[in-house]
């Protein structure tokens, strides 16, 4: 490998502190580096940079990140590192210089709906403090301990709802769906079918129930015995119109007892689904869905309740509180010791508070509430979250590498980012960013780009110098972006990205009209899309983009077309799933097809992989079947399944590695030392095809396996669509939980490219650029293009500016985020939105523009 360009003016030659201040990396072999040897200056703000998996990830975390993780866990006990996660050994010679570091990776937010904005940055815990030592109580009232204040601790949770806030409950409505049939003819919907269900029916003919009167003229009384009792009489029972079956013992069931049950114990995930559908969700009625108990709802602080401030975005929080914060400033808390909001504990508790929020609010988070869930949050909010967690910590010289900290973010919420990672390199730290976002790559003191290519065409540090020293590097394919004058084929525009246009502005042929929309901050908001036309959504963070696009736009279209169901409501990037509301819709029609393509994973386990999403992996093992070595053995298809008995190794259960316990010491995975990794038993792996055993054939890359598999037609055009969206680099069994989530968003982007294309198809994306360098958006930018001139209509909520400025149409939703945003401010083509004086997406958006930047 060669050595990298290093900056003479830092060259390592010279001796004294300007050498002592770099970690220096020798040797690194991690995934796909190639014996990199690289030096990195501390105490600076370093970007590393290349396209989608040149290695740049695997050089900051899973070489310096690791390596400092390692020798952490060596200096703790061995009893204390068995409790704690760790990470692997990185293969690299030698790193000196290295501090200690602290990971910020890009991950969604935890599965937990317990985990919210308020526990995730500890300003919960304050919160309930200031209640439980401040708050203002009944009269007779005993003070409460601040975990009574918590809907997560048996102290504090709601005896109805476990502290969750939302009951699951049925109603007669729910059960009994056509009060106009009678029980024989199946009115109690609920209940099983099939001879469960005659034998409930016949036990209400035993009791003396008459079941072929229609339901509805029942007695009240009746029909809430049968619905809803806790009883299970047994009784004896003779086959209604079978008169030569034995009588037997029948229990009943009523159809509240039977739902309920069935939820509980059942492992028919099918059973489940269906009772699923008779029960109705809400709030908890005892609790108000606030979670928790009485008890603790009636202490009231500036004369509101703790599930009124957790329920508040965090910038009316900050103003409810400042009063009380404020009386720090002005030396009267120490005067007023008695209880009360303003003594002296609530004045710091308060003034501790405000200050944490501000750095909140500061990182354009101010439109979450306390009280927001995790699992609703982005993975770019969940990231700011931690960084400013992190600016309390108030460490000193650590690493801080952090995975695309822009990702996710509106131009304008991208700034006050840059403001904080300079924060925390004024308080003594270092900070390692993989970044894509060029404007961020700017501002960096040191960059390291890695490339040229991806996969085995990548893992070289072509470069690692000041930012200005790239542009002297020609093979390196960050360059052209960074630099107005590097010459991208596409034209410049203002953060170095670009993205290919149409020849011209397309014209709708149509349009899909939403009227009254209602649900989370859009409040009777009427929408229009263009038809046949590439249209951009566009807004800062939590102005209600997904919200709009992925939930509302795919509800309606999905609930309106034959032979697809329509999208369920789920958490989204507002908060929990609350009912749609929305009024007239004209155009719908015109839409023959929904596809919906997010950044959810292909698969939860390493048995899903890129092959078997794709399809393609069942052409492979069809092949193989069909050699002659398979059919002498008998061998089918399903052999050469690592999922399923037979082909597998049963060591491994075809997973390729197992847990090894030691003891003592921490428990690791380690490849299978029966099938060493492969999958397979040493059966399977003797049967060969054009030289390679399945095992290597699903070590090849997507651009290996182009030419390995060219003429097998059902793999050829998958591995021709993962290659046209920039995925050329991944292994064809690189396990579903090793791809991040714009690779996953992309391989499904592929799957639905490789269907042959039938009527009118609307595709909607949520920001289908994430994580992707501006080369690999070129590539994807492309494919959506052909998309739209195949007679298409494609969606995308975006931040990138260089891909809305390539769109046919803009919609701008704003001002700002949370209740302060869910309105369009702009609509139209993006040179007319791009002047608009109401959208804070327009001065960025008219840099982006050739015509409108040169002007």
């Amino acid at each position: 490998m060669r050595n990298p360009k290093q900056a003479d003016d830092l060259s390592l030659s010279h001796p004294g502190h300007l050498a002592d201040g770099f970690v220096r990396v020798r040797g690194a072999r991690e995934n796909n580096l190639r014996n990199v040897d690289v030096d990195v200056p501390r105490d600076s703000i370093v970007a590393f940079t290349g396209v989608s998996g040149s290695g740049k990830s695997s050089l900051a975390f899973g070489t310096i990140y690791a390596e400092a993780q390692r020798r952490y866990f060596e200096s703790v006990a061995p009893y204390a590192r068995r409790l704690i996660q760790q990470g692997h050994n990185p293969k690299v010679e030698m790193i000196s210089g290295l501090p200690p570091a602290v990971a910020l990776q890009q991950r969604r937010g935890a599965p937990s709906s317990r985990s919210t904005v308020g526990t995730v940055t500890t300003l919960s815990n304050s919160l309930r403090m200031l209640f439980s030592r401040a708050g203002t109580y009944p009269a007779g009232a005993e003070q409460l301990d601040s975990d009574a204040f918590s809907p997560n601790t048996a102290a504090g949770a709601c005896s109805e709802c476990h502290g969750l806030g939302v009951a699951h409950t049925v109603s007669e409505e729910s059960l009994v769906p056509d009060a106009n049939l009678t029980i024989r003819e199946g009115a109690i919907a609920a209940w099983p079918g099939a001879w469960q269900g005659k034998n409930l029916r016949d036990i209400l003919s035993h009791l003396g129930y008459d079941v072929d009167v229609p339901w509805r003229k029942l007695p009240r009384k009746q029909r809430d015995w049968i619905l809803f009792t806790d009883e299970q009489p047994v009784v004896e029972v003779t086959p209604e119109r079978d008169r030569v079956a034995k009588p037997y013992k029948g229990r009943f069931w009523s159809a509240k007892s039977y739902v309920l049950h069935t939820l509980a114990d059942s492992q028919s995930a099918a059973m489940r689904e269906r009772v699923l559908a008779f029960m109705e969700s809400g709030p908890c009625p005892r609790c108000g869905g606030t979670g928790l108990r009485a008890e603790a709802l009636a202490v009231t602080f500036a004369g509101r309740t703790i599930a009124d401030l957790n329920a508040a975005p965090m910038v009316e929080l900050a103003e409810i509180i400042r009063p009380t914060a404020g009386l720090k400033e002005a030396g009267t808390a120490s005067r007023r010791q008695s209880s009360g909001e303003d003594n002296e504990v609530a004045v710091a508790i308060t003034a501790d508070l405000l200050h944490r929020i501000t750095v909140l609010l500061d990182l354009g988070l101010g439109y979450l509430a306390l009280g927001r869930a995790t699992p609703t949050l982005s993975p770019g909010e969940m990231q700011r979250l931690r960084i400013a967690t992190q600016l309390r910590s108030g460490l000193f010289g650590v690493i801080y590498v952090l995975d695309e900290p822009s990702a996710g973010l509106h131009p304008a919420d991208a700034e006050p980012l840059l403001a904080v990672l300079d924060q925390l390199k004024a308080s003594g730290n270092s900070v390692f960013v993989v970044e894509h976002n060029m404007d961020v790559v700017r501002r960096a003191d040191w960059l390291v780009d890695v490339g040229p290519r991806a996969g085995e065409g990548g893992g070289e540090v072509l470069y690692s110098g000041p930012v200005a020293g790239l542009a002297a590097i020609e093979e390196s394919v960050t360059r052209p972006f960074l630099f107005d004058d590097g010459g991208s084929t596409s034209g410049g525009t203002s953060d170095g990205g670009t993205a290919p246009r149409a020849a011209q502005v397309r014209e709708p042929d149509g349009w899909l009209e939403l009227a009254g929309i209602s649900r989370h901050n859009l409040k009777d908001l009427d929408a229009r899309f263009p038809l046949g036309v590439l249209t951009a959504v566009t807004g800062v963070s939590g102005s209600g983009k997904s919200t709009l696009v992925t939930h509302v736009l795919g509800e309606v279209v999905g609930s309106g077309l034959k032979n697809q169901a329509p999208q369920p409501a789920e958490p989204d990037d507002a908060g929990p799933a609350t009912a749609l509301s929305v009024g007239p819709v004209n155009g719908a029609e015109r839409i023959h097809r929904l596809v919906t393509v997010d950044q959810k994973p292909i698969g939860r386990t390493p048995r899903s992989n890129l092959a078997t999403y794709t399809g393609l992996f069942d052409a492979v093992r069809k092949e193989f079947a069909a050699t002659e070595q398979a059919r002498a053995r008998g061998f089918g298809a399903g052999r050469f399944s690592f999922n399923v008995a037979g082909g597998r190794c049963e060591t491994c259960q075809g997973e390729g590695f197992v847990a090894v316990e030691l003891l003592f010491l921490p428990g690791s995975y380690g490849p299978c030392p029966v099938c060493d990794g492969s999958r397979y038993n040493p059966e399977t792996l003797e049967v060969t095809y054009r030289g390679k055993n399945v095992a290597e054939v699903l070590r090849l890359t997507v651009d290996a396996a182009t030419g390995f598999l060219a003429d097998i037609p059902a793999a050829a055009r998958s591995l021709k669509s993962l290659g046209d969206v920039g995925l050329g680099y991944l292994r064809l069994g690189q396990p579903a939980t090793e791809l991040s989530g714009g690779e996953a968003q992309r391989i499904k982007l592929a799957t639905e490219l490789q269907r042959a294309q039938r009527g009118h198809t609307l595709y909607l994306l949520d920001e289908p650029t994430t994580g992707l360098h501006p080369a690999d958006v070129e590539l994807l930018m492309a494919q959506l293009h052909g998309l739209v001139d195949s007679g298409n209509t494609v969606v995308v909520v975006e931040h990138e500016m260089a891909v809305v400025a390539a769109a046919d149409w803009v919609i701008d939703l704003g001002p700002s985020g949370g209740d302060a945003g869910g309105r369009i401010v702009a609509a139209g083509t993006a040179a007319s939105v791009a002047r608009s004086r109401h959208s804070r997406t327009a001065p960025y958006l008219a840099a982006a523009l050739p015509q409108l930047a040169t002007s």
